[in-house]
C-alpha cells in the first residue's frame, strides 16, 4: 500500500512547551483555590480506648461480618443510655 502516512501521524508536542503555570492567568486561579487533603474532619471525633472483652462478645459481633465495631458501639451505646 502506498498511501500517504503523513495524513494519519499526529503531530508531536513537546511537553517542554507546555505553559508556566507560575505566571498570570494561571498563577492567580490555582493560589487562590485551598489545598484539603484527606478525609472531611468530623464534628464528632471517635475516642481511641484499650478494652478487654470476653473472646465470645467478640466473635458474635464479628460473626455478623465487616462493620462490627460500629455495631458494637451501638449496643454500648443503647446500654449507656445515649
Amino acid at each position: 500500500m502506498n498511501g500517504n502516512k503523513s495524513a494519519t501521524v499526529e503531530e508531536w508536542v513537546d511537553p517542554d512547551d507546555a505553559p508556566d503555570m507560575s505566571e498570570e492567568p494561571w498563577a492567580s486561579p490555582i493560589d487562590a483555590t485551598p489545598v484539603t487533603r484527606g478525609r472531611p474532619k468530623q464534628l464528632q471525633t471517635k475516642v481511641p480506648v484499650s478494652l478487654r472483652l470476653d473472646p465470645d462478645v467478640v466473635e458474635a459481633f464479628k460473626a455478623d461480618g465487616p462493620g462490627w465495631q460500629s455495631r458494637m458501639n451501638a449496643a454500648l451505646r443503647k446500654a449507656a443510655g445515649v
